[in-house]
């Protein structure tokens, strides 16, 4: 009896974005698993490309470190034995719990046990956090790639359909290398706990891009709500004032902001909201403000109801992520069935 397998499913081993790292500076891909072993492994080499000094090698590091530790503290607690949303909103800053306006300081009331999806659009409740998620030399060095790309000729696209200025990170060449396991290893895990009813658990794609703000270009946003179940929305800097956030509802029409509660940017960290928050930028006043967005995704919410019409998805197939729909996959078929 002949059978057609199902297609199969690539994978890679999570080392290659853990123990192994790429050092521009000094042309040189080495596995790191420490400063005693990189020494150890790497330091000759090191030494006669130019990095001689403990300084330079203690640049190295630093440069090499994208994540912040407070975030890497928080996505580990997030998959030790007995993690509990508790215990990792002792990790992290609550900007708002539930209600609107205000900032609250309080953890969330009955929400570590939410595994109904269809919770995730209670309208009172806000639930938005924030944490440091990149170290100032990856910002630092995150921007300069970013200018460096927009003064090149090569094709760009739009962030989105609201932002006319930034960078999409796969057309940097950073979606894979950097987006995606930090959706894997390190988000995930944060909302999983943190939104456990909108699929926080299962997040199985993303969009990622930069938006910037500066005079004579894109200065603020207006209200709306994100193609995504969830949203990591991180600063990178420049030197800017205004520009904070605002948040609403969930699902509102804008006319309803009457007391929108207000979060301003740190470069560095990230806020963490639903993407059914209503939310928009107040206008830069000065400088250049940019930022990394990204739209996180999880296919077992999505397929079920489009985030955007609110009806059953008409699905029309498209390459990469797209909007983070997907087809059942065929199973094995008995050709001898068929004939």
């Amino acid at each position: 009896m002949a059978t057609v397998a199902a297609p199969r499913r690539f994978c890679r081993c999570a080392c290659f974005y853990t123990d192994n790292l790429y050092v521009a500076r000094y042309g040189l891909h080495v596995r790191f698993r420490g400063e005693q072993q990189l020494l150890r492994d790497y330091g000759p080499i090191l030494r006669n490309r130019g990095c001689v000094s403990a300084k330079d090698f203690q640049q190295l590091l630093a440069e090499d470190a994208a994540l912040a530790p407070e975030f890497l503290a928080a996505a580990e607690y997030s998959v030790s034995p007995g993690a509990d949303l508790k215990g990792l909103l002792q990790r992290l800053e609550t900007v708002s719990a539930a209600g609107a306006g205000r900032v609250s300081g309080t953890s969330l009331p009955g929400t570590g046990h939410l595994h109904s999806f269809n919770t995730c659009h209670e309208p009172g409740e806000k639930r938005i956090y924030r944490v440091p998620v990149f170290t100032a030399p990856f910002c630092q060095a995150l921007l300069e790639e970013l200018e460096h790309f927009e003064q090149s000729d090569m094709p760009k696209g739009r962030p989105n359909t609201m932002n006319n200025y930034g960078v999409l990170l796969h057309e940097l060449g950073l979606d894979e290398p950097l987006m995606t396991p930090l959706r894997e290893r390190f988000l995930q895990p944060l909302m999983a706990l943190l939104y456990p009813d909108c699929g926080g658990g299962r997040l199985d794609s993303h969009r990622a891009f930069v938006v910037k703000y500066a005079l004579g270009q894109d200065l603020e946003l207006g209200c709306h709500y994100d193609n995504a179940e969830l949203t990591l929305n991180v600063a990178l800097g420049k030197v800017f004032t205004g520009g904070a956030l605002y948040f609403g509802g969930l699902f509102q029409a804008p006319t309803a902001l009457t007391e929108p509660l207000e979060v301003e940017h740190v470069v560095g960290q990230g806020v963490l909201h639903r993407g059914g928050q209503l939310h928009g930028a107040r206008p830069l006043g000065t400088g250049e403000r940019w930022n990394l967005v990204v739209w996180l995704r999880a296919s077992a919410v999505r397929n079920r109801l489009c985030p955007m019409c609110r009806c059953e998805p008409d699905l029309v197939d498209d390459e990469g992520f797209s909007d983070g729909f997907t087809r059942e996959e065929p199973t094995a078929v008995d050709v001898c069935a068929l004939t």
